[in-house]
């Protein structure tokens, strides 16, 4: 849950003066102490050592993406650790006069032993680190077999806070005796960091055991081809991409998990495992083509792709498998008919608007092999119930985000956006529930920027606004916990790959009807605890857009999937225009606008949008939505579900008979046992 009041983004303008800053402050502190230790200046010394130590900490807590910086700059935390001691010893040196090196001889010593216990340690971390990283991951599968257990401490496996943490003795010790002249701190100090170099060296060297270790790369590969064999699956989704780009799998979560059959999760990068949301049907992420290859050894017949990406080619050829291309949400953009698509052996769109759309874009894909499924996401979006019944008209904007290509009309949040909340925030009768796309700002700062100045006007506007709130029950606080016990990995926060293998194992029976049954009421108890007049920004997870939908009584959208999938409530929706077009050409261009109030970017039209939701005599787009959900969503009956359903077994058909006439083939082509001829009897 987010709403306004809530934590913002630091604002992209802000990162990189305060990341200067620490680097500055990181720069000064280690050249103050090479002052100091020079001169020798002991107060200075102790405070400039302090400094850089603090930094040290602010980098690996809050600003570990300048990390790499300092790395390719040959300044990592090492280097960084081992000048902070030398200089140390140095200033030491100096303060102790002449004749003093045999005392502190022994103190370098044990310096340099650390040191290289520090070494040793990580070169064991990256054994054990290869121990345990299989060629397969997994969820909601039993993977005991593969003697998964738990992982090493976070604090052996980063070298950075290890050495920062297992050094600080060592350095706190040498600081004492620069402060006192006793060299049996420096001594302490480190002894201390020798043992817990030492202590840390030793697990580690344990876990490379025989016993200690998980099962060999071909051992894996072994048990999940037993494991495919004893679950046979029949149809899988087939996903990879980038962090952010989980929603697009995410979406055919719950489509695929009512299909007949058995169904399967085919993944390949290895985080995206637990960037996929709450479900029940068996997860097997294969990294490497050499392993993805062994699923055309499997009873695997249709792999269901809801995006294009250059792994995609990996896999398409599998000749025992069918692929399909549903896509993530089709919209009149150039990307919902990309050429790659006749790569697949079917496309499966939503209606007949998207098979026109392959028509007139001539990629390559022929139209009998376009069929039309549906968007059985949309079984979770009610349908219009009349005009707004309340007190206030409740208006969606959900921007798209600025694209790849740079055309000006795919985002309204750079040229529009602000004008549209303006417009919006002007009537007292409006509450608004902004949802931008999680991707917006990634490609154009400017989109970036418009976002958080659209925030801050949200922000003021519930500043002016007032009234009365709900009484907290904890019943939403309650379903929170009770959907993250259901929906969250239960490992610990230092777990690794192995670990979360073992701890997200076959599901318990009835999770996903409970997953169901929470989730319905938690978005239930989480728009009952907002007051009613108050303005919300959505961005995380929860509340879905779906859920924002069937708040809206509006919605204000770009061309992209989102006014597809919210035609299926027939509300009134409208399009900002930020292409250079005419209202006439706009609708020409973008089949999906024909049913919209095309807005200009200066918003002028949304009084009259608001009238229009407000009184239905005035909404003269009515039918037009009707007969265009039709259009672009298909027929009502079957449902899409069904229809999706009946799509995968056909393929599935298909693929079997493939492999029929393919083993047929190879039969005949082969030559058969030469037969040794016998002689005849004399």
């Amino acid at each position: 849950m987010t709403a306004v009041p809530l934590s913002f983004p630091r604002p992209p303008r802000l990162r990189v003066p305060v990341r200067a800053l620490v680097a500055a402050l990181l720069a000064g502190a280690l050249c103050a102490q090479a002052v100091a230790a020079l001169r020798p200046h002991v107060p200075l010394l102790i405070a400039a050592t302090v400094l850089s130590l603090a930094m040290e900490g602010v980098l690996y807590r809050w600003q570990r993406g300048m990390l790499p910086v300092f790395a390719k700059s040959h300044l990592d935390i090492t280097v960084r650790h081992v000048v902070r001691d030398l200089l140390l010893v140095v200033g030491l040196l100096l303060l102790g006069g002449q004749n003093q090196e045999p005392g502190y001889a022994p103190l370098v010593a044990g310096l340099l032993a650390f040191y290289a216990l520090h070494c040793m340690i990580q070169a064991v971390s990256v054994l054990v680190r290869r121990t345990r990283t299989l060629p397969v991951v997994t969820r909601n599968i039993d993977a005991s077999a593969l003697r998964l257990s738990p992982a090493p401490p976070v604090l052996l496996r980063r070298p950075g806070p290890r050495l920062l943490a297992f050094g600080l003795p060592a350095t706190a010790g040498l600081l004492a005796t620069a402060a006192t002249a006793d060299r049996r701190w420096a001594a302490l100090g480190i002894a201390l960091s020798l043992g817990l170099a030492a202590l840390g060296l030793c697990a580690l060297l344990l876990r490379l055991l025989p016993s200690r270790r998980p099962v060999t790369e071909q051992q894996a590969l072994d048990w999940l081809d037993a494991w495919l064999a004893e679950y046979r699956p029949t149809v899988g989704l087939y996903f990879s991409g980038g962090p952010s780009s989980a929603y697009q799998a995410n979406m055919w979560l719950e489509p695929l998990a009512k299909l007949e059959g058995r169904p399967l999760i085919v993944l390949r990068e290895r985080f995206m495992v637990q960037k996929l949301a709450a479900t029940d049907v068996p997860v097997i992420c294969l990294p490497k083509v050499s392993t993805l290859m062994r699923l055309e050894q499997s009873t695997l017949e249709v792999l269901i792709h809801p995006s294009n990406s250059g792994k995609t080619s990996q896999v398409v050829r599998i000749p025992t498998i069918k692929h399909t291309f549903v896509n993530h949400g089709e919209s009149d953009k150039l990307s919902s008919c990309n050429p790659y698509a006749k790569a697949y052996d079917e496309v499966w769109v939503a209606g007949p608007a998207a098979r026109e759309r392959y028509a007139l874009a001539e990629v390559g894909v022929e139209d009998k092999d376009v069929v039309e499924i549906g968007r059985p996401q949309l079984d979770a979006v009610r349908p219009c119930a009349g005009p707004p019944a309340g007190t206030y008209t409740t208006v969606l904007y959900a921007p798209t985000w600025e694209g790849w290509d740079g055309n000006p009309g795919n985002t309204s949040v750079i040229e529009a956006g602000e004008n549209i909340v303006r417009a919006l925030l002007a009537d007292p009768g409006v509450r608004l529930l902004y949802k931008p796309h999680p991707l917006t700002g990634s490609v154009d700062p400017r989109a970036g920027a418009a976002d958080l100045r659209i925030r801050d006007l949200v922000r003021a506007a519930n500043r002016e606004r007032s009234g009365p709130r709900p009484a907290e029950d904890g019943e939403l606080a309650r379903l929170t916990a009770e959907l993250d016990r259901l929906t969250l990995c239960v490992a610990r926060s230092g777990a690794d790959q192995l670990e979360r293998m073992g701890s997200q194992s076959a599901p318990e029976e009835g999770r996903a009807a409970a997953v169901e049954r929470v989730t319905e009421a938690w978005d239930a108890a989480y728009w009952a605890a907002l007051p009613e007049w108050e303005h919300q920004v959505v961005t995380e997870a929860r509340p879905a857009l779906y859920s924002c939908f069937n708040q809206a009584d509006l919605l204000i959208s770009d061309v992209s999937s989102v006014i597809s999938d919210f035609l299926a409530s027939e509300k009134p929706y409208a399009v900002a225009n930020t292409s250079g077009l005419s209202a006439d050409g706009f609708r020409k261009a973008f089949p999906t606008v024909r049913a919209a109030t095309v807005l200009t970017p200066d918003a002028s039209g949304v009084p009259e949008l608001l009238a229009a939701v407000r009184d239905p005599e005035k909404d003269e787009l009515a039918e037009a939505r009707a007969e265009l959900k039709r259009h672009l969503l298909g027929p009502a009956e079957p449902s899409a579900q069904e229809r999706f359903d009946r799509a995968v077994q056909e393929l599935c058909a298909a693929a079997r008979e493939h492999r029929v006439r393919m083993a047929e083939r190879l039969a005949a082509e082969l030559p058969g046992p030469r037969r040794q001829e016998v002689p005849a009897p004399q």
